[in-house]
Parts: structure tokens; sequence; C-alpha cells
């Protein structure tokens, strides 16, 4: 399937530069795939050489390589009493930020199964959907459960996986309304993992002493990067909960706690960061969205590597990559070893360089559809390069010998806070909705610069709007939930499809019109915040947080707008009580509670003329440091000549002296012992 380069390509060659011949097409290729093997055989080496070194710490249980891998086979043993073997599939739903989390991904791969992974906090609708899709054997919930509650028959035993078994199925949103299925084998997974360790911090690799933050949803692609930048190189991952991590700023200092070194993240969560809290990280990659050029001017400096990645999860998480200077334009760039690229036009013939078309993708990192017939679909043959599979990435790029410029899609998907959606999904579920009569959902951006994905819909009798959210969200990811807009009619095509461009926006009565109610005090400075935080009017102090637009990304800038009034806001607020009368309660709540708390007493006038007094030993000490300097100057003078003016002291005096007085084991102990004094009875 490997491309051999002929006249009119670009080949990225070994030392990483391109070589350019006149008339070239936009076809990019790398060096050759890692040599093949499975993912536990990437796991049984970082073990082998990095056996007491730390592999997972989510700050209450610390694990080394060693450990893990005991605790994995103890796992795994438990999955094969459950009639898990080779070639099945099993779901993976447990809580966020858990050793416990990755220990049943690496237990499910060496039992030779693949993990199906839905977030914890996702509905119940979604992870059966999910599940009875990849018609999983069993599924591994919180507290090391196994409900062996998957497809009848006896299974094949537990055993190593190879190359052609499967590693993870991740179910990605789909344009029917059902979300779909992606195979990845282990083969396409450790050749993604080791094209990166090839990419990455080559002159000063990752290995023991890093630290890689695990913040990404498991049923996101790009968490099997955060897991194996840690695992390929004896690294230790650290989990950190999606709550903390949605509440934006808060995970800065938290990085800087944590020592963290390594970060995989998407660049609208990296922006709430202050720069200080990566002053460790060394190795900074950015991947789900487009990354903002004043970003990456921010975070460039000496000592760190900033990458930006490209790659959907039918072509195994990253299919190229562009190390970022701070310049623009900001590329995705070329690809990894094994991958291959083309810029295709609409017959499908590869662009001139210099020009714009649909990315296409092959090479060792192609995975598939559990549909086969999407598969055959999307993964046709590319007559015109001779691949014998090809995924039409349904992107837009400028094919250019430096790298990538990505342009936008070329279809009805979008990209929000680093998600792949297809509006279809979205569609469907408005349709089924008691009370709709047509519906479409289009992502539009507010004056704020927030963009929100919203629900177009025509609505008749039944339609209830509280009940409408309620069911969304019951039955959607939050990322999927839209701010719901009644229209009178939709807009459609020649073609009778819906026209998403001519959806009306901005909407005359969202973003234009004041609250229905007057708001008073707190309420309306809160209401303010809202509206320039989401680019919404609030219309009344019932209004729900994220019934009108918000998510988690919006939810982590408001509490940053929230903390300039009310310094112990915290995100958590926002999703405990999301309507703004009752956040705006507890807010006036903490400042009762602040201030009860930061009540300080005066000092009373004998403890003042105790400290007074005690404050003429320590001047005293500063005197002796001069005196001491003085009796060493007078017995140097004293070896050159007569100086009966001049003092003079044993050495000895003078040297016991000095110690005590400017070393700074003992200045220390003056400064604490004086600290001591001074401070005695002060609460």
């Amino acid at each position: 399937m490997a491309a051999t380069p002929e006249r009119g390509e670009t080949t990225l060659l070994d030392d990483g530069e391109t070589r350019e011949e006149t008339g070239k097409s936009a076809r990019f290729t790398a060096g050759p795939a890692a040599p093949v093997r499975t993912l536990v055989d990437v796991f049984e080496a970082s073990v082998r050489d990095h056996p007491d070194e730390l592999a997972l710490d989510d700050g209450t249980t610390r694990l080394t390589y060693r450990a893990l891998a005991a605790e994995v086979e103890r796992r795994r043993r438990a999955l094969a009493a459950a009639g898990v073997g080779l070639g099945d599939r099993v779901g993976v739903r447990v809580p966020s930020g858990t050793n416990e989390l990755y220990v049943a991904v690496l237990a499910v791969l060496a039992a030779g199964a693949a993990y199906v992974p839905v977030d914890a906090e996702d509905p119940d609708e979604r992870a059966e959907l999910v599940f009875a899709e990849a018609g999983v054997r069993a599924v591994v919930g919180a507290g090391q459960r196994i409900d062996a509650t998957g497809r009848d028959g006896e299974g094949a035993p537990a055993a190593r996986p190879g190359p052609e078994h499967d590693a993870w199925i991740i179910f990605t949103s789909g344009s029917t309304g059902r979300p779909k299925g992606v195979a990845v084998s282990h083969r396409s997974a450790a050749a993604f993992v080791d094209a990166e360790a090839a990419l990455f911090l080559v002159d000063e690799p990752i290995g023991p002493g890093d630290r890689v933050m695990a913040g990404l949803s498991v049923a996101f692609d790009a968490s099997c990067e955060e897991m194996w930048l840690a695992w390929r190189y004896g690294a230790c991952l650290v989990p950190v909960p999606r709550a903390q991590v949605r509440s934006g700023a808060d995970l800065g200092p938290w990085l800087v706690e944590q020592e963290i070194t390594v970060v995989s993240t998407v660049p609208t969560l990296a922006a709430l960061w202050e720069s200080e809290a990566l002053a460790e990280v060394r190795l900074l990659i950015f991947g789900g969205e487009a990354c903002p050029p004043e970003l990456t001017q921010r975070l460039v400096t000496e000592g760190r590597e900033v990458w930006n990645t490209y790659g959907p999860t039918e072509a195994t998480v990253v299919a190229c990559a562009s190390l970022l200077t701070g310049e623009e334009p900001i590329r995705i760039g070329l690809p990894l070893n094994g991958w291959e690229l083309a810029v295709v036009d609409e017959s499908g013939e590869p662009v001139p360089m210099g020009g714009s078309g649909q990315l296409v993708i092959g090479g060792v990192g192609l995975a598939r559809y559990l549909d086969p017939e999407k598969d055959a679909e999307k993964y046709a043959p590319l007559e015109s390069l001779g691949w014998e599979r090809a995924y039409r990435s349904g992107d837009l790029v400028r094919a250019e010998p430096e790298g990538l410029v990505f342009l936008g899609r070329g279809d009805e998907q979008i990209k929000l806070g680093g998600r792949r959606i297809e509006l279809g999904e979205v569609d469907s579920a408005l349709q089924a909705l008691s009370g709709v009569a047509g519906a479409a959902a289009a992502v539009r951006t507010a004056r704020s610069g927030n963009q929100l994905l919203v629900g177009y819909l025509v609505t008749q009798d039944g339609w209830d709007h509280a009940a409408a959210v309620e069911r969304l969200r019951a039955e959607l990811p939050a990322a999927l939930v839209p701010l719901l807009a009644p229209v009178a009619e939709l807009p459609t095509r020649t073609s009778g499809k819906v026209d998403r461009d001519a959806l009306p926006w901005p909407l005359p009565d969202l973003e234009t019109a004041g609250p229905a109610e007057q708001l008073y005090g707190t309420e309306a400075w809160l209401a303010e915040q809202w509206t320039e935080t989401l680019g919404v009017a609030v219309t009344g102090a019932a209004d729900d947080f994220f019934a009108i637009g918000g998510n988690s990304l919006a939810a982590a800038q408001l509490t940053t707008r929230l903390r300039t009034r009310y310094p112990s806001a915290a995100v958590v607020d926002i999703y405990q009580q999301p309507t703004l009368r009752k956040l705006a309660r507890r807010l006036e709540k903490s400042v009762q509670d602040d201030g009860a708390v930061r009540t300080v007493a005066p000092v009373p006038f004998r403890t003042k003329l105790v400290q007074s007094v005690l404050l003429l030993p320590l001047l005293t000490v500063v005197g002796l440091r001069w005196t001491v300097a003085l009796l060493a100057l007078g017995n140097v003078l004293h070896r050159f000549g007569a100086y009966p003016w001049a003092p003079t002291a044993s050495w000895w005096l003078v040297a016991a002296g000095a110690a005590l007085l400017f070393s700074p084991p003992g200045r220390l102990a003056i400064a604490a012992g004086g600290a001591r004094l001074l401070l005695r009875g002060v609460k």
C-alpha cells in the first residue's frame, strides 16, 4: 500500500527536509513505518527496561511499572474468568482521574481483547447504544466490576494479541444519527506510538522522571496519545479528573503542583492557563481544533517544543504534525513515518503543489469502520495514486512543501471544543423531540467570539422547551446538546436539503433582547458576565447557563470573570447551581462566608510591647555582624604592622561569630528563632 516516490511528488527525507521538484503534485510521504509489534509489546518493553520507575500516579496511589504489570495481570485473569478472550470486545466505563481506568485499559489489551471506551459521565443511553453496536462481551465499570453481559456463546480463550487484532474501538459522531465505531489494530496503534517517538524531543527524549498529564476523555482518541506518551518511554502517567479539567484556569496550578512535563490538549483549554503554569512543561502538543497564532506566540519558548497535530480517529489519532515556531501560518505539517497524504480535487486527482483540495490519508495508520458499507465508502481505493485503501477526510487543506495548511471542512461535520461532531446526529436527536416538525443544527459564533451549537426547531403542539432540554441531556454527550432556537421555517436549497448557512443569526430575541424581567444587584451583574461570555442575552433569573449555550470551556471562562468580584468562585459552583438566581445566591453567600473567616482581631497592646522589646536583641545581632567583620580586619592589619587603634580577637572567636552570623545555617537559625519569639502567642 505504501506509495513509491514518482516525479511530481514531495518526499519527506530522513533529515526532515523536503525535496521540491518542478511541476510536482500534492503528495506527501515520510520514512518507513516502524517495525511490526503490538501495544502489549510496547508496554512490556518499558516494564523490562524501567521496572522500578513510576508508571501511574493518580494522587492517591503510585504504581511502578513492576507493580502496574502485576495489577494488569491480576485484572487480565479476572477478565479471562469472565469469558473474555482473544478478539473479543470489552466496554470500559470507569470514572476519570483514577489509576483504575488505565489499569482496565491495559488489562483488556493484555487479555487479547479490544477496549471500547465510554465516558463515565455520558448518559446511560449513549453507553448502551455504543456497547450494543460494538457487541461487547463484558463491561468493566467502577470498583473493578466486570459485567459479563455481552453476546452469548463460548468465546476464545484469553491470549496474547497479534498485530492484526484490534486494540481499541472508539465511536465518533455519525451523520445518520447513530455513532459510528472505528476499530484500530495493534499494528496501526504501535506504529503511531513509535512514529511519535521519532518526532518529539529527539535530542532529549521523554523518559523516567517525565510526568504526562492524562486529562482527556478515554472516549476521545487523543487519550491514546496521552497514555503511550508515558508508557512508550518509561515515564509516569498522571490522571486528572474530568471535573478538574473543566475548571480551566484552575488546572494551571495543578500542572505546577504535579510537576507535569508533557501535555497533550486542545488549544482552547491551554489558552486558559497562565504561562507560568507551563514553566516545567517541555513538550506541549495541540490537536483537535485550529490553533490560534497568538496562543503559539505566547507559549513557544526556549526549552519547550510545541507541536500542532492533525489526525482523524479513522487514521489512528495523528496523521501529520508541525513543530511550531510562533510564526504564521500555523500548519498541520507533514506526515508521520508510515503515513501518506495527498491533496485531491473533486475528481480524485492530486492538485498541484500550492493548490487546495480534500485531504486523503493512506498508509499504516488506516483504521476501519465496524459498518462494512461505511468502510467501503470512506476507505475506497484512490485509483489516481494506486492506493488500495484511502481515507477521505472531508477536510480542506492547502498543499505547501513546508507542510499542509488547514482550511476547514468540506461537508457537514464540525469541530467544537476539540470534538468532532456530525451535525446529522444532532439533527436526528432534535427531530425526535416531541412537538418538533422540523429541525437542523448549525455552529454559530456569538459576538463574544464563543462558538455555539444551535438547534433550530420548527415547533408545533406539544412543544416544551424544558422537557426537550432534559431529554437531549439524557441522550447526548454534553458537547452535542445545542442551544434551542425555535424558528418559523427552515430555509432549503434547490436540492431540498436544509441550507444551514441561511439559518438566521444572530437571533433577534437572543442577542439583542434584554431580560424579560428586571434584574438587580448580583443577578444583574451576573447576567452581564453570562452575556459577555456566551454572547447571548439573559432573559430572566431562571435561565440555565448550559441551556442557553454554555459548555465546559465557557464555564471555565465565566469563572475567571466571576473571580474579579468573588475570589472563591469555582467551576463547580456553575455546575451545581446553573440557574442565574441560584448561582447569584451562592456567590453572595461565598462573600459572607469569606467575610466571617477573614475577620482579623487587632493585636493586643501587651503583645505589641513585647514585640518591641524583643526587637532589641535582634538589632543587636545585626550589630554583631559588623563587630565580627571589624575584628577580622583588625587581626589582618596587625599581621602587617602595629595598629593600636585596631581591635583584635582570637581567630577561633572570629570563626565562630562568622559561622553563626554569616553562614546560611546560622542566619536561618537566628531568623527562625527570632520569628518564633516575635510571633509567640499570635494567632
